[in-house]
């Protein structure tokens, strides 16, 4: 008798799991990689200056204005969320060569609010360490008029995980991604510009779980002009001032693939969004210190949120080069 009773409360057991896993799986079809959209703008194919240590503070912050379903419906309309990222981050090109270009390297350690896992609007956690980004690997090329960038970066699993919870800072998977891109001057001082930059994600499996979610890859871009501020008794300019007009395009390549009791391997449908926005840099040269912003609103979302894409960021440069 007691072994039926066993029995029975092991199956019921196990359909509640089941709904459960298939409820989370609905909940959060497309699930989120570790690029963040928006980090690159102007001149995004372009290395900065060998000899160089910039040390920067992002502001990023997502507004979700709706749901799209696979029709570019929304299924949630004014889904009242917001994701925040601030941290610390330096980077450094040297004037070391590889084939040709130079070696650089960054890390940022950084801190996020109402991490966005997926499709779930069941978010809630206040600011927290998340996710470390590394990149061991930059090499930036610089011709007269177009400059190249390739490099790897790598996204640590250093916030805080654990499957099926609200209160997440970080997304519980070791990220490799493989960028390329380029900037394309259209006039001898350089001043007008194109640029487009390619990302490729691919991710492992969460923590403890063998969900695993899709490639990702990421282009970012846009049409800008320079400009330089006189003091009109100085022939060198004292600032610069870089604007113009911004992109992101997002598409997962492979789909999700969340195992489930009974029915396998379930793969989500994949997902994509587009953004088109302006952006605005100023750089005080006797200071060092710049300051920009870029806003993307985004458009033609697919079994994602959609809404708009705030960044700030504070940087100082400290120059090496030899006088």
């Amino acid at each position: 008798m007691k072994t039926k009773i066993n029995k029975q409360r092991q199956i019921i057991k196990s359909v509640f799991t089941l709904m459960i896993l298939l409820t989370c799986f609905f909940g959060h079809a497309q699930l989120k990689g570790g690029h963040i959209l928006g980090a690159m703008g102007l001149q995004s194919g372009t290395q900065t200056p060998e000899n160089t240590l910039s040390v920067y503070i992002p502001g990023y912050f997502y507004s979700a204005s709706s749901l799209r379903n696979a029709n570019g419906d929304k299924s949630i309309a004014n889904p009242d969320l917001t994701m925040s990222i601030t941290g610390a981050g330096a980077s450094y090109v040297s004037d070391f060569k590889i084939l040709g270009a130079n070696y650089g390297a960054t890390v940022l350690l950084a801190f996020a609010a109402n991490t966005i896992q997926g499709n779930s609007t069941d978010v809630h956690n206040s600011l927290a360490f998340t996710d470390s980004y590394i990149q061991p690997l930059q090499l930036g090329w610089h011709n007269k008029r177009a400059d190249f960038v390739f490099s790897y970066q790598m996204y640590l699993p250093t916030g805080k995980f654990t499957a099926g919870a609200s209160d997440n800072s970080g997304l519980g998977m070791f990220m490799n991604e493989f960028s390329a891109g380029t900037t394309l001057f259209f006039n001898d001082k350089k001043t007008f510009h194109f640029s487009a930059l390619a990302s490729y994600e691919i991710n492992g499996k969460k923590k403890d779980t063998d969900i695993k979610t899709g490639d990702i890859l990421s282009v970012e871009g846009g049409l800008g002009k320079t400009f330089y501020v006189m003091d009109g008794t100085n022939p060198m300019p004292k600032s610069i001032i870089n604007a113009g007009l911004i992109y992101y395009l997002q598409y997962k390549m492979t789909s999700d693939k969340i195992p489930v009791p009974v029915i396998g391997v379930v793969e989500g449908h994949k997902d994509r969004v587009g953004g088109i926005g302006a952006e605005v840099n100023y750089f005080h040269i006797g200071c060092s210190t710049s300051a920009g912003i870029r806003w993307i609103a985004e458009v033609e979302a697919i079994n994602r949120f959609q809404g708009n894409t705030f960044f700030l960021t504070l940087a100082h440069v400290f120059s090496f080069k030899k006088k």
